[in-house]
C-alpha cells in the first residue's frame, strides 16, 4: 500500500491558523514566475528526460467511487497513466468528499499557507482569495506553451467567456472546469394523455408553443381528467416560484422567460444599465399571468406549501400531466412516473416569445476550478495532465488500447473523482455533438464503436435494448432525454431560433454576504403572496422592488458595477 500524504492541517491550533495566514498574506498580484521549473525561460524538458517528479495533490473524493477492488484514490487506473505518461508521483495532501468536507479542507489549506501543488477550488471567492494573497501560479505562458490545440479549442468554444472568468490583471490564474449551455426549460406534457383525449397540441409540428397554448393543454387535462384521479391538476410548482436557471424544474422561469423575464439573474438590458431580473416590469408581467392562471384553478390551488416530494407525487400519482424543466428531467424526475406507470410518455415543446422566439440564458461558462501552487516547481505539469484526460484520453482509441484498465474504467462508470482533476472539460457544444453520434449509430449510419463518448455507448445499449422490448426503466429515460430532449436542443440550435442573454455572474460582494439572505425570502415570499392573490399585484410588486433597493439591493448592484470595472 502506498504511503499516504496527509499534512494535519485540522490539528493547527487557531493560533498557529491565524500566523500562518497572515504570514501568507501580502499585497494582491498572484505568483507572475510562469516558468519557474520550465528551465527558466526554455519550456521543460520531455517527461521521459527529467527526474521523476512527486506532486502533492487536494483530492475531491465521493463515497461510492465504484473502484474495482484494490484500487483507490491514490492508487488507480488513471493515477497509473498519468504517472506512467508523465513520470511523476501523484500524493494526496488531503482527500474528503464533495461538498462541505472537501470545501473545509481547501479552506484549511488556504488559511495555513500550506497549498497542495495541485487542487480543485469550488467558488470563485475563494480563486480570488488565493490569487489576492499570492498563493497561486501564473499559468499564462504554460497554458500557451502545453495546451494542446484541442484543449485550447474548447476553452475557444465559450467565446472568451471560460478564460476570462479565471483571468486576473491579465493572467491566467487556474484551469476552469466548463458549463456548457443546458437550453431552455421545456415544457414537458404526458403524451400518451394527450392522445387518449384527441388533443392536438402541435399541429404545425413546428414543436412550439406558446402560454395560451400552454394553458390550453393544462385546461384540458384537467377537464378530461384522463387517469379519472379525484383531483386533476393542471401545473405545480415549488414555493420558490424561480431559480437562477431557465431549465430548473418545477418552477416559472420558462413562463417568465418567454415575456422577456429573467428572475434572479444580473445583466445589463439594452442601455447597458445594470439591472436584477427579478425586478423589471417583464418580471411583474410574469407574476400577473401565473396569478392569472392560479386564480382561474389551471395551477395547483395548494401553490406554497407543496414540497418537491408532493409534486413528485402529484406527478406518479397521474394528478399532473405538465412539468417544466431541462433536457434531463426524465433521467431523474420523469423516470418516478414510468416506474409506476410503464404506459407513460412525455413529448417536450418549447414557449417561444411573440417574436417566435426562445428566450435562453447562457450559464455561467465556470465552476470549478484547477489551481497551481506558487511554490511548486513544474506547474506545466498540471497542463499535461489537463491534456492527457481531456484530450488524449477522450480523443485517442491508442491510447486507451495501451491502457485497457482506464477504458474499462469508462465502460463501468467508475466515479469521474478518481481522476486527477474533478472536473470536466468539454466544448460549448458537446451535447449536440455527443448526440449527433449517438443518433447516426441508433439510425444505422454508424457503428456503435463510432461513438467516441463511454456515456453515449452506455446509452446506446440502453435504448437498443429498450426499443428491442426490455421495457428496462434506463432505457425508457434515455429515449426521453436524449432522442427527445437534446433532440429537441440540436432541433433549436439549427433552426436558429435562440434569443440567448449573457448574464453577469458576480463574486459574492460585501453586502451580499450579508444581505442576500434576507433578499432573497422577501423575493421568494412577495411573489408567492402575489401569484396566491393575498396581496395587490402592482402595489405588492412595487412595494417589493422598493424594499429589495432600500435593503441593499441597490447598495449590491454598485458593487457588481465595480467589479465590473464601471
Amino acid at each position: 500500500m502506498r504511503k499516504k500524504f496527509f499534512r494535519k492541517a485540522a490539528a493547527l491550533t487557531l493560533a498557529a491558523v491565524t500566523a500562518l495566514s497572515l504570514a501568507a498574506c501580502g499585497g494582491g498580484g498572484g505568483n507572475n514566475d510562469s516558468s519557474a521549473g520550465a528551465g527558466g525561460d526554455a519550456p521543460a524538458a520531455d517527461p521521459a528526460d527529467r527526474e521523476k517528479v512527486t506532486i502533492t495533490m487536494g483530492r475531491q473524493t465521493t463515497a461510492d467511487p465504484k473502484f474495482p477492488e484494490g484500487d483507490n484514490y491514490e492508487d488507480n487506473a488513471y493515477i497509473r497513466m498519468v504517472e506512467q505518461e508523465l513520470n511523476v508521483d501523484i500524493v494526496d495532501q488531503f482527500e474528503a468528499n464533495n461538498g462541505d468536507d472537501y470545501n473545509r479542507q481547501v479552506s484549511l489549506a488556504l488559511s495555513a499557507g500550506e497549498l497542495p501543488d495541485i487542487m480543485k477550488v469550488a467558488s470563485k471567492d475563494e480563486l480570488t482569495e488565493l490569487y489576492e494573497n499570492e498563493l497561486i501560479a501564473d499559468l499564462t505562458d504554460v497554458y500557451e506553451n502545453y495546451a494542446s490545440d484541442y484543449i485550447k479549442g474548447l476553452y475557444d468554444s465559450f467565446d472568451g467567456r471560460a478564460l476570462a472568468d479565471v483571468t486576473y490583471d491579465g493572467k491566467l490564474m487556474a484551469l476552469p472546469a466548463t458549463a456548457s449551455d443546458a437550453g431552455p426549460g421545456m415544457f414537458w406534457v404526458r403524451s400518451d394523455w394527450a392522445e387518449t383525449l384527441g388533443l392536438k397540441i402541435d399541429e404545425d409540428g413546428d414543436r412550439f408553443v406558446t402560454l395560451d397554448e400552454v394553458k390550453a393543454v393544462a385546461q384540458a387535462f384537467i377537464d378530461g381528467n384522463p387517469e379519472n384521479v379525484d383531483k386533476m391538476v393542471g401545473m405545480a410548482f415549488d414555493p420558490a416560484l424561480t431559480a437562477t436557471s431557465s431549465d430548473n424544474a418545477n418552477m416559472i422561469n420558462t413562463i417568465a422567460y418567454s415575456v422577456g423575464a429573467y428572475p434572479r439573474h444580473w445583466y445589463e438590458d439594452e442601455s447597458g444599465e445594470l439591472v436584477y431580473g427579478s425586478t423589471t416590469d417583464e418580471m411583474k408581467q410574469a407574476l400577473s399571468i401565473v396569478r392569472d392562471w392560479y386564480q382561474e384553478g389551471i395551477i395547483d390551488e395548494q401553490l406554497g406549501t407543496r414540497t418537491w416530494d408532493d409534486i413528485t407525487s402529484l406527478l406518479v400519482n397521474g394528478q399532473c400531466g405538465i412539468v417544466f424543466g431541462s433536457w434531463h428531467v426524465p433521467d431523474w424526475l420523469l423516470n418516478n412516473v414510468y416506474t409506476l406507470n410503464n404506459k407513460a410518455v412525455y413529448e417536450p415543446y418549447v414557449v417561444v416569445n411573440s417574436e417566435g422566439k426562445v428566450n435562453c440564458t447562457h450559464y455561467k461558462a465556470t465552476g470549478e476550478f484547477v489551481v497551481v501552487s506558487a511554490d511548486f516547481e513544474y506547474p506545466e505539469i498540471a497542463i499535461q495532465i489537463l491534456n492527457l484526460i481531456y484530450d488524449d484520453m477522450m480523443t485517442s482509441p491508442e491510447l486507451l488500447e495501451k491502457y485497457p484498465e482506464v477504458d474499462s474504467y469508462l465502460k463501468e462508470g467508475v466515479d469521474g473523482t478518481a481522476r486527477p482533476y474533478n472536473i470536466e472539460v468539454k466544448s460549448s457544444t458537446y451535447l449536440l455533438e455527443e448526440y449527433a453520434e449517438l443518433k447516426a449509430a441508433l439510425d444505422g449510419q454508424a457503428t456503435k464503436e463510432e461513438i467516441s463518448s463511454a456515456e453515449e455507448r452506455t446509452n446506446y445499449d440502453a435504448i437498443k435494448a429498450y426499443q428491442e422490448g426490455s421495457g428496462e426503466l434506463t432505457g425508457w429515460c434515455k429515449i426521453h432525454s436524449r432522442c427527445k430532449g437534446v433532440d429537441m436542443l440540436t432541433y433549436l440550435n439549427d433552426s436558429d431560433v435562440y434569443n440567448w442573454i449573457t448574464p453577469v455572474y458576480p463574486q459574492t460582494t460585501m453586502t451580499m454576504k450579508t444581505n442576500w439572505a434576507n433578499l432573497q425570502t422577501l423575493e421568494e415570499e412577495s411573489f408567492i403572496k402575489i401569484v396566491t392573490g393575498t396581496e395587490d399585484l402592482d402595489a405588492s410588486f412595487d412595494t417589493f422592488v422598493s424594499n429589495w433597493k432600500s435593503q441593499g439591493g441597490d447598495t449590491i448592484a454598485s458593487e457588481i458595477k465595480e467589479q465590473m470595472g464601471n
